[in-house]
Parts: structure tokens; C-alpha cells; sequence
């Protein structure tokens, strides 16, 4: 009797220890970019800058990172950081990119949002 009473209680605490375990949204926040030259040619090497758009509605908070493409022509995002800034209740935020191998520069605009991952394409213009 003296084993049910503490196994009952060890018991009910680790099912809510899974259950809210199980609660919490686990998919990454991503965004990648895809750099391409003005002949449509992924580009390997290419900065690529995220810029955090404060002055959207809603506002995304302030944010900025940069990434080099890797041999597949992309550079992928963690966004873990900037929905931690914003808060729970704002899941989408409002990206400037930034895209450059000399000498030539692109641009583009991304809407993310919390635990999806989105895909964008940055064309350099000579």
C-alpha cells in the first residue's frame, strides 16, 4: 500500500510533464532565400541581409542578420530569435532582404511568420 502512494503521485506528474511537453509548437521558424544572377543562375557566395521592417503593420521588431548562399544558391534563416523578441501574440513579421555579390545588388521583401518556413528569391541586376 505504502508503494501505490508514492508511485500514484510519480505517476500523475510525469503525464503532465508529457502532456505539456507535447503542447509546445516544435517546427522551426525559417526563411530561405534563393539568390539567382539576371541569366536565372543560383549564386554561390552571395551576402544576403534580413532586415526587420519596423515600420509595418503589425511592427516587426527590430532584426538583422546576414548570411553568405551556400553551394545550393541558398541562405537559410534561423527566425527563432526575432518571434522571441516580438512576443507570443505577434506570429508575423516583415523582412527587407538584401542581396549582393560584387558588383551587383538585389533586393525583395518577405512576409514570415512563426514556425513555417518561407521561401523567397532575390534576382541580382547587373
Amino acid at each position: 500500500m505504502k508503494k501505490l502512494r508514492f508511485l500514484l503521485p510519480l505517476l500523475m506528474l510525469t503525464s503532465v510533464v508529457f502532456i505539456m511537453d507535447g503542447c509546445k509548437n516544435k517546427k522551426p521558424s525559417l526563411l530561405k532565400v534563393f539568390v539567382r544572377s539576371s541569366s536565372n543562375e543560383l549564386l554561390e557566395g552571395a551576402m544576403v541581409t534580413i532586415i526587420g521592417d519596423v515600420n509595418s503593420n503589425p511592427a516587426t521588431a527590430s532584426y538583422v542578420d546576414t548570411l553568405f548562399t551556400n553551394s545550393s544558391g541558398f541562405a537559410q534563416f534561423d527566425l527563432e530569435e526575432l518571434f522571441t523578441k516580438q512576443g507570443k501574440d505577434n506570429t508575423t513579421g516583415y523582412l527587407d532582404i538584401v542581396a549582393k555579390k560584387t558588383p551587383t545588388q538585389g533586393t525583395g521583401r518577405s512576409r514570415v511568420r512563426a514556425h513555417i518556413t518561407g521561401v523567397e528569391t532575390v534576382f541580382l541586376i547587373n
